[in-house]
């Protein structure tokens, strides 16, 4: 008994040595004398010290940031971008037996296609299209890593920074633009009036009263404001019977 006791202990702490606990978001890489043996799921999990050795890889996703790289666009702006990319592990084995260090590996994938992709594209088509090269990016990287079992989901290109003589010229391009719209803006209003106006001219002219109309209430109007002179036009309408009668005076007057 007193020999079998030392033996129950050394296989209690051979036991116990050799469980490994895997979260629900780890996969274990088992490699059995070097050669790789399995995948194994979450939960309790028993690897056998000099024989085994486990490698845990994460499967959940991991946000990394791209730093800033000079970018020479194909109008030969130079410009400094940073992006995001986000993507996990789909498949471990292949994380682990495929490369190195994936992470590490993503990271400088990612630089460089930021750099080839926003080469071959224009300065404006890189202010205004980020969706469509978020999206032509993320295709490119996904295809890169695929080999290693890596899924890139996203990628987000997150600032553009422009040298000061260029962000110069885009404001005068922005405050020439904005001018020209409001010149537009202004003639189709002064275009509009003058269409109204030649309406109305059209109508007073066909109804004579409506002029009449309108005279008596510019009076009205006159009257209603605090002023000590008010200058009231009289209509030439009026005044002909007046110029007639004057008329016909002054030549009677020159017979006789």
């Amino acid at each position: 008994m007193i020999g079998i006791f030392p033996v129950f202990v050394a296989v209690l702490l051979v036991v116990i040595s050799s469980m490994r606990i895997l979260n629900e978001y780890e996969r274990g890489v088992v490699f059995r004398l070097g050669r790789f043996y399995m995948v194994k799921g979450p939960g309790l999990r028993i690897v056998w010290p000099g024989i085994d050795r486990m490698v845990k890889v994460s499967l959940r996703l991991v946000a990394m940031d791209v730093p800033p790289q000079d970018v020479i666009t194909k109008d030969n702006v130079s410009v400094k971008v940073n992006a995001v990319v986000y993507f996990k592990v789909v498949e471990a084995e292949k994380a682990v037996i495929q490369v190195e260090d994936y992470i590490y590996l993503t990271a400088q994938q990612a630089q460089t296609a930021l750099r080839s992709l926003l080469g071959q594209v224009e300065l404006d088509e890189l202010l205004a299209g980020r969706e469509k090269l978020n999206h032509e990016m993320q295709t490119l990287l996904d295809k890169r890593t695929d080999p290693w079992g890596i899924k890139v989901s996203n990628v987000e290109i997150k600032h553009v920074d422009l040298p000061v003589e260029m962000q110069r010229a885009m404001a005068k391009q922005a405050e020439a633009e904005r001018e020209r719209r409001a010149k537009i803006i202004n003639s189709e209003g002064e275009f509009q009036a003058a269409q109204k106006l030649a309406e109305a001219a059209e109508i007073l002219d066909k109804h004579p009263a409506a002029l009449t109309l309108r005279y008596l209430q510019t009076l009205r109007e006159m009257s209603s404001e605090h002023t000590t002179n008010t200058i009231i036009p009289l209509p030439m309408d009026l005044l002909r019977p007046f110029l007639s009668m004057i008329g016909r005076s002054s030549g009677g007057g020159l017979k006789e």
